[in-house]
């Protein structure tokens, strides 16, 4: 029960990881889930990605009542499947900004700069669009173009230009600025996930085992070092040891929470519930950022949108022979990048636009044809907590977001929701509109916007920074990714983001794994004898 590498967490980072690990024939790597195999029919089809919401393949995770946002408990999708959160994803391709790895180099972090980190993000791509400068071709991870956008989504971006935006063919080149349509991970309209695209083809590989159903209980420290994961078998309880490290890919939620159930994390917490303090690390937990989205909903005063489609055969047949149609579609298929000030480093609002009348996750059924556009806040300065529910490793941690404790943060959203309702007046748009149902017609003032978000803000699904790098001594990792206070132990997931980047989070994700591929095989392995191993328990493809 013995590996070179530990892998906990088979999403989006650790498909990466242990994909690229086991590249190397002569290391074992063991990738554990807590989660299923991605089998799960939806996953494959783009626009299906909200009916994964809630399911066996999601941990359904709910915040603690939010002050700012009206006392609300408010969901949090995470993936517990193959493939993780990029099997439920919207799949949109967006890096961010090169403010925000210079950023995190210029405080400390050597090796996170934009020019340090661009080479990972083009050796991972195959783009259909072909290589730059900026893109790469022939890596594992698909990115394209929508292969069937809706004729709304064009009159979207007219509406933008109309209300003086600039159109930007690609967010992840020479600047960031501006509207269009995104970029998704798929290949050929069906979606393509770490787990698809990463983990699937390296399966074969003898040296790799993947163990699904494996819920994580705690990192195994001995002398200082981490030298394996306690993991639950439907109650059973099994320690796989690790020769060279323990590499923990749980994400914002989960990373932390393991960290703290193994005795790792502010230390007066950990004695509150009877966990033995091994490291005293203040900030494992702390220091949460999120995106928060914020809609306009409009209905349509003609069938323009995607409001149906799953009850049309034609649509199914168009989507099952062609892949083209509305159940390739990514939901969210344009939007941009603005600042609401011209002094900021970079851009502030996300904007999304989608041909349905998308409420409550996808998970409330859309009154009728309509479409949905909305901001959110890509610099949140509010930052929130994951701690311990209790002991129990089986127990959801707590998630407190504190989304819009910070004033200003409020009022940025206010300034997407003037946008927005802007963009939605102009021609291309007004002319499809059968009236304006979120929000209220005639709330318009900055109190009634206010008073919208703070009623109808949700999660975009980008938490970060629960078990951060940086270079203070304090910080819960270094640059290197090691956890501070313990050998043989390291981060690899958003968890470990000095802060949330500009765009969605699943491509810098996809860059920090292939960047730990590098610095964990630059660490020689220590001598060892070697002995015989058990036969791979390989997921089925």
């Amino acid at each position: 029960m013995t590996w070179d590498y530990v892998v906990v967490g088979a999403g989006t980072a650790g498909c990466v990881l242990a994909a690229r690990l086991s590249e190397d024939p002569s290391v074992r790597v063991l990738l554990l889930e807590a989660g299923d195999r991605d089998t799960t029919r939806e996953i494959g089809v783009p626009a299906a990605f909200s009916k994964l919401f809630k399911t066996k393949d999601d941990w359904d995770y709910s915040t603690e009542p939010e002050a700012g946002c009206d006392g609300r408990e408010m969901y949090w999708p995470r993936g517990k499947v193959l493939g993780g959160c990029s099997s439920i994803n919207a799949m949109i391709y967006i890096r961010g900004a090169r403010a925000d790895y210079d950023g995190w180099r210029d405080a400390g972090c050597d090796g996170w700069g934009y020019d340090d980190v661009l080479p990972y993000f083009r050796r991972s791509e195959d783009n259909s669009r072909g290589a730059d400068a900026f893109h790469g071709t022939g890596g594992p991870l698909p990115v394209s173009d929508l292969r069937d956008p809706s004729p709304l989504t064009g009159d979207y971006l007219d509406a933008c230009e109309a209300a003086g935006l600039v159109r930007n063919p690609d967010f992840n080149g020479a600047s960031q600025e501006g509207v269009g349509t995104y970029q998704v991970n798929q290949r050929r309209g069906q979606r393509a996930s770490a787990a698809a695209s990463f983990l699937r083809p390296a399966l074969k590989r003898p040296n790799l085992e993947v163990r699904t159903f494996a819920h994580a209980t705690r990192v195994v420290v001995e002398g200082g070092r981490a030298t394996g994961v306690e993991v639950d078998f439907a109650g059973r309880r099994e320690v796989f040891r690790a020769t060279r490290e323990v590499v923990l890919c749980g994400g914002a939620v989960n990373t932390p929470q393991l960290l703290l159930l193994s005795g790792i994390g502010p230390a007066d917490e950990l004695r509150a519930l009877g966990i033995a303090v091994v490291v005293d690390a203040p900030r494992v937990g702390k220091g949460m950022q999120d995106h928060l989205a914020v809609s306009a909903v409009y209905s349509a005063n003609a069938p323009v949108s995607y409001f149906g489609a799953n009850k049309r055969p034609s649509v199914l047949l168009k989507y099952l022979l062609a892949r083209k149609g509305p159940f390739s579609s990514n939901v969210a298929e344009a939007g941009g990048f603005v600042r609401t000030r011209p002094d900021l480093p970079g851009p502030d609002l996300q904007l999304l636009f989608g041909p349905a009348m998308f409420m409550a996750h996808g998970l409330q059924d859309a009154p009728g044809h309509g479409f949905s556009l909305g901001p959110y806040l890509l610099t949140p300065q509010s930052r929130g907590s994951i701690t311990l529910r209790s002991a129990d490793p089986v127990a959801k941690a707590v998630v407190r977001a504190n989304y819009l404790s910070e004033r200003a943060d409020l009022d940025v959203l206010v300034e997407g929701m003037r946008l927005t309702l802007n963009i939605a007046s102009r021609g291309p748009l007004r002319r499809h509109s059968g009236g304006r149902f979120l929000p209220p017609v005639g709330a318009d003032d900055d109190d009634a916007l206010r008073a919208h978000v703070r009623q109808h803000a949700e999660t975009i699904y980008h938490p970060t920074s629960t078990a951060a790098m940086g270079a203070d001594d304090d910080a819960v990792c270094d640059p290197q990714l090691r956890v501070r206070g313990v050998e043989g132990l390291r981060v690899v997931d958003a968890s470990v983001l000095p802060d949330v980047p500009r765009g969605n989070t699943n491509a810098p994700v996809v860059m920090v794994a292939e960047k730990a591929a590098d610095l964990l095989r630059a660490v020689p392995a220590p001598p060892r004898q070697r002995s015989s191993s058990p036969q791979p328990e390989r997921a089925p493809a």
